[in-house]
């Protein structure tokens, strides 16, 4: 009993599952259709529109063909993405994707939290004429906005996972709203045209590599989230096609707007700023006033149920005795904590550009290791009973997947190196290559050695 309590995996059996086409649907598109992808749209505003558009849909495609990857498992395992690592890491091994996982989806929350907090900064100001954050003495909007915000995702994330669904259906509705009145917002001020024409100044332009690792940064982060909502669906077609259209079309269409926003910000004003990114920042230049702002921080809960639950899910595969609803718990006051470093870094777009560099260095390895250990080695079928097992398949040597782990470093390193290369930064980004390199010598490797094993 002692070592199943200590290794044990939650999983969902097919009788409790529930979850339909509609709400994976809505969580996917609930979750990409935030604060966060808006502001990721201002930033490859620095490709030019085209270049942009360019880097959004082939970045964004190839990630989530890996979210639906991952959604199989999910589905035919029933467990979290991070149980799952166990049988590609080790038991033991899975502590490090879990502490990827909980470093990343912690990080994510904290952005949408501060996006958040800065629109709760103009509704306090409209209200009692508090200073903005960036005026005198606008920190004490930030603030607030921040505990609120946060005492808001602990009501959320303690109704349990039903309250998850209300949110993203409900989310869901107010973004396409907000959406559509701010498109007809940007396009009575400047034409389709001339955001189309519009020339990036050359010192601040991003080259399209560049632009396919940050979005490849963005949308890869999803993607180890996968398996924590399909596990509640019994259907094969919604674990597979639902979270690929709703990330897709969600991230599409915010980032689109984040895009030609903020290009018509820079056409109207005549400066390209890619701090004016900041949704809040954009909104009150359309002027679309309050109501925008409250659909800014409501959006921010849909996406934060996601981040909240992935998190947890990875607190909770570490220390299995910890219960999911006092992981979630612990994730949630850790973000909180750490939403408020852009007030010493000074820049919210510099913390943000920097975290989006370390999840698209740490991720890329972890996910392809993962893909081809159940669908090229493992033929689809785990030993689910093992997963929670001592000394059993998937304990490997000591609990650790050597060669998973030295071959997640190696990728670590190779990413920071092909960044170094001018021609891979300035077409094709280091990210998916690294993938593709770290898949094949996992294979190739693994395929020897049970070669040499079976001989």
């Amino acid at each position: 009993m002692e070592t199943k309590d200590r290794y044990a995996v939650d999983i969902v059996p097919t009788p409790h599952r529930h979850m339909s086409y509609w709400d994976m649907f809505a969580t996917w598109v609930g979750a990409n259709a935030n604060n966060g992808t808006w502001f990721v749209g201002g930033i490859i505003a620095a490709c030019g529109f085209w270049g942009g558009i360019r880097a959004l849909i082939v970045a964004s495609s190839i990630s989530y063909i890996f979210l639906s990857l991952i959604g199989y498992m999910g589905y035919k395992t029933g467990a979290t993405t991070m149980a799952i690592s166990r049988a590609s890491f080790g038991i033991r091994g899975s502590i490090v994707p879990s502490l990827v996982n909980l470093t990343q989806f912690v990080g994510w929350t904290a952005v949408n939290t501060f996006i958040a907090a800065t629109s709760m900064s103009y509704i306090l100001h409209s209200l009692i004429g508090w200073p903005i954050y960036g005026q005198a003495g606008g920190n004490k909007g930030l603030i607030l906005g921040i505990v609120i915000m946060s005492v808001l995702h602990l009501i959320s994330i303690s109704a349990g996972q039903r309250s998850i669904q209300i949110i993203e259906r409900i989310g869901i509705i107010l973004v396409i709203i907000f959406v559509l009145w701010e498109s007809i917002v940007v396009f009575r001020d400047v034409s389709f045209s001339q955001i189309g024409h519009w020339q990036v100044p050359t010192h601040q332009k991003m080259p399209f590599g560049a632009a396919i690792d940050t979005l490849a940064a963005f949308n890869l982060a999803w993607v180890t989230a996968g398996a924590d909502f399909t596990r509640f669906t019994n259907k094969k077609h919604v674990a597979i096609t639902a979270p690929f259209i709703g990330a897709d079309i969600g991230v599409f269409w915010f980032a689109f707007i984040g895009l030609v926003a903020t290009i018509s910000i820079a056409i109207t004003s005549g400066i390209y700023d890619a701090n004016n990114s900041d949704p809040s920042t954009i909104a009150n230049r359309l002027g679309l006033g309050m109501i925008a702002m409250i659909v800014i921080v409501l959006t921010s809960m849909t996406a934060n149920a996601v981040n909240l639950q992935a998190a947890g899910s990875a607190v909770n595969n570490m220390f299995p005795r910890i219960s999911l609803k006092k992981s979630l718990w612990i994730v949630t006051i850790l973000a909180t904590i750490v939403t408020f470093i852009p007030l010493f870094i000074g820049s919210f777009l510099d913390a943000f550009t920097a975290f989006l560099d370390y999840v698209g260095m740490v991720l890329g390895p972890i996910i392809s290791i993962m893909c081809v250990d159940f669908y090229l080695i493992h033929k689809q079928e785990y030993h689910i009973a093992s997963l929670s097992k001592r000394n059993g398949r998937y304990w490997y040597r000591g609990g650790v997947h050597w060669l998973a782990f030295g071959l997640w470093l190696a990728g670590v390193i190779a990413y920071l190196l092909l960044r170094q290369v001018s021609w891979i930064e300035a077409y094709t980004g280091a990210t998916f290559i690294d993938m593709i390199l770290v898949g094949i010598v996992y294979y190739v490797v693994i395929r020897v050695t049970l070669n040499k094993e079976e001989n």
